[in-house]
């Protein structure tokens, strides 16, 4: 009996591929049709979108020129950063816009260890490298900048995420020890 069964079985599956055969004609002609009217309801939103009706296009209100976002007319240089015992760490707040591309100095006389923290600013740009000593580093994500010693530091990134944020000396309270971005 359970060879019957399996023989049964066996010339059902067998047979599956060539009933499949034989209904294929109908199913591509049914498939051409269907694609045809797909390129016709294509073709139609394509004229409605050249008379301009209900479409809204992304080129036309964000023109960065050939190069896109890292143009060199869309970079901004920002006033540098101190870092110095009893010093005030930025002259006043930044004000930057949501995909400008900016490069800020940050300097530091050595006089104590300092260190600028700022998950939240470092979360809300993306940074396209920072340079120390002319080594250019491109980091995946950046918590804070500590130094040791005397040196200096060159950070380049794009604005992303339009909000308040700081970048504040770990441990300080006063206002004199942050920087404020308003990303617009």
């Amino acid at each position: 009996m359970t060879r019957l069964l399996s023989l049964l079985f066996l010339s059902t599956a067998l047979a599956l591929p060539v009933a499949a055969q034989e209904a294929a004609p109908e199913a591509t002609t049914e498939a051409a049709a269907q694609s045809a009217e797909g390129a016709e309801a294509e073709a139609e939103e394509e004229e409605a979108a050249d008379e301009g009706e209900g479409v809204l296009q992304a080129s036309g209100k964000y023109d960065f020129g050939f190069s896109g976002i890292m143009a060199s007319d869309n970079r901004a240089l920002l006033a540098p950063l101190t870092l110095s015992a009893g010093q005030p760490v930025a002259s006043g707040e930044y004000t930057i816009k949501s995909g400008g591309y900016y490069t800020i100095h940050i300097n530091a006389d050595g006089t104590q260890e300092l260190a600028l923290s700022g998950g939240d600013f470092f979360r809300a740009v993306w940074i396209n490298e920072v340079v120390i000593n002319d080594i250019e580093i491109r980091p995946m994500g950046v918590h804070s900048i500590e130094f040791d010693d005397a040196g200096s530091a060159r950070i380049s990134f794009i604005a992303i995420v339009p909000g308040r944020y700081t970048l504040s000396i770990p441990g300080s309270t006063g206002e004199t020890q942050q920087a404020v971005f308003n990303i617009q």
